[in-house]
């Protein structure tokens, strides 16, 4: 099922490539075809998934599978070296709590981005045979168990998110393509290096062989190979990996510094290319911290608590003051992004059990929230041909429903009880309190949440209430009977949300509110897997760094 979910997209794509370039309406609907089959697979692994097996590493002695569920273990590439012995690589997929919420994710964030693409005109056959291997890309990269074949997915992601932003984004988009593409192939040179190192310092409990596991890997009994780079007693090495690893993930949340690439990707990208950016591709960053990063070096993890939250507070605040100074509407909504980023690294900083489930579900709800606001920006950017804030005026007397959906994606994005985004942000600052270590950072923090309602609501304002402006971007037109109508310059379509903007925009908004009210759901999925985690990287099983 795993592997069927994965590479759907990738079939897609090569019924495409035998379709005309002229069959434009027969290349959307393979491409709607595939999406909604990953959701259906999605649904399915969802229902079959059982909570109450635990599952981010086997212990000591335990199997080489963990705890995975739906698992898929074959042999990929085997090479004998000689003297040097074998290199074995797997074909190694499975899922846990804190996996099977992101193949959910992606899997309804990608069908979103299909409809929404609907509108590309330019050279669409090339556009949906990128946006379906980027689809497998993603998803691979949330069920892939084996080291090697992660960094494959994660490579190829690169690729289409490249040429999609580069080629049908906006005026700036080839310095927006080759500024993602460097930052996140920085990381990824680095992170080669750090994966080659792991191999040749693990071996796998049942073959005895070098493997590139993460769940041996994430057992620390297997780093047993004598004088291995990172073996437990190489304390610097074993530093540096976690660093160079860190990093790599850092640059995809993307952590300050390595924050500048997004918001130029996102105002060039197309509306369903941002999307993706900010609903599925961020989220890689920090699932990798908690798949890779920390279980493979608890000790590291351990001694960089302190850090992680001091970066995640940066993310939190100078974000939100950021967005606070944007007249560009989707400026400020990717920067509001960053912002969000930082509580889920405020929570993985706390390193209990609260902070960590605030984490993941924040990933989670912030995928859903940020996919909706950035539907909305591409809604009236479609109409208006303009970002500008300060352009627009009283619409909710003409677009009562995008309104109506604009402020349900606002008031979740600034936390407001009753939404999703208010449990997720609980949970981390529960978690970071309960921290002695993330306490200090915990109280500095909340002030995102104020600075936050301040951007969200005061754009609110300036957008839908009161009265049209002067210079606005639409016209104002006055009938026989005395009634105001407007029309946006050059738009011809329906002036309010129309069919297929709401058949994107409502199920999202359906999921924003349910999720606020009764989490379980989701909640259910991750705790086992998430206590799991906790166990691991809290005592600390290796001698501490110093």
């Amino acid at each position: 099922m795993l592997s069927l979910i994965v590479f759907l997209p990738i079939i897609a794509g090569l019924i495409i490539l035998a379709v005309p370039s002229s069959q434009k309406q027969i290349i959307r609907i393979v491409s709607l075809l595939a999406a909604i089959g990953q959701g259906v697979l999605a649904f399915l692994i969802w229902r079959g998934y059982d909570p109450s097996i635990p599952g981010i590493t086997a212990g000591p002695g335990g199997s080489a599978f963990g705890s995975f569920q739906f698992v898929e273990k074959l042999s990929w590439i085997n090479i004998n070296l000689g003297a040097l012995g074998s290199m074995n690589i797997d074909y190694f997929l499975g899922v846990d709590g804190i996996s099977v919420t992101m193949v959910i994710l992606t899997a309804l964030v990608s069908a979103i981005g299909v409809l929404s693409s609907w509108t590309i005109q330019k050279q669409v056959k090339g556009y949906f045979i990128l946006y379906n291997l980027l689809a497998t890309a993603m998803m691979g990269c949330f069920v892939a168990l084996d080291f090697f074949l992660f960094y494959v997915f994660w490579e190829l992601m690169l690729l289409p998110m490249y040429f999609l932003i580069g080629i049908w984004g906006g005026p700036n988009r080839e310095y927006a393509a080759i500024k993602f593409f460097l930052y996140t192939l920085f990381g990824s040179v680095f992170m080669l290096l750090v994966m080659i190192g792991l191999y040749f310092s693990v071996t796998d409990p049942v073959t005895g062989n070098h493997t590139f596991s993460l769940v041996a890997m994430a057992t620390q009994s297997n780093f047993n190979v004598a004088g291995a780079i990172f073996a437990p007693e190489n304390h610097g090495w074993r530093l540096i990996a976690f660093i160079v690893l860190f990093i790599g993930f850092a640059i995809k949340v993307p952590m300050f510094p390595f924050h500048t690439w997004l918001p130029d990707a996102h105002v060039e990208a197309p509306t369903p290319i941002s999307v993706i950016l900010a609903g599925v591709l961020l989220k890689l960053g920090t699932y990798g911290m908690m798949r890779i990063n920390f279980p493979l070096f608890p000790e590291v993890f351990q001694a960089s608590m302190y850090v992680i939250g001091i970066f995640g507070a940066i993310n939190i605040i100078y974000g939100a003051f950021c967005a606070l100074a944007q007249q560009d509407l989707k400026k400020m909504v990717a920067y509001s992004s960053i912002s969000h980023m930082g509580y889920v690294l405020l929570g993985l900083a706390a390193g209990n059990s609260e902070g960590m489930l605030g984490a993941l579900y924040q990933m989670f709800n912030h995928g859903t929230i940020t996919a909706m606001l950035f539907l909305l920006v591409g809604v009236i950017y479609d109409r208006a041909h303009t970002r500008q804030i300060d352009k627009f005026g009283g619409l909710s007397s003409y677009m009562p429903r995008y309104a109506a959906v604009v402020t349900i994606a606002w008031f979740a994005s600034l936390g407001l009880p009753g939404l999703s985004g208010f449990i997720s942000e609980a949970f981390v600052f529960v978690g970071a309190f309960s921290s002695v270590t993330t306490r200090p950072i915990a109280i500095v923090s909340v002030l995102g949440i104020v600075f936050g309602a301040a951007y969200l609501l005061w754009s609110l304002q300036r957008m839908f209430l009161g009265k049209r402006k002067p210079d606005a971007a639409y016209d104002l037109e006055v009938d026989a009977e005395g009634h105001e109508h407007i029309h946006f310059h050059d738009w011809k379509g329906k002036l309010d949300l129309d069919a297929r903007e709401l058949v994107m925009l409502v199920p999202l908004a359906v999921i924003t509110i349910a999720l606020g009210i009764y989490p379980m759901p989701v909640i259910g999925m991750l705790t086992s897997s998430i206590n799991k985690l906790v166990q691991v990287l809290s005592p600390v099983v290796l001698t501490s760094l110093n």
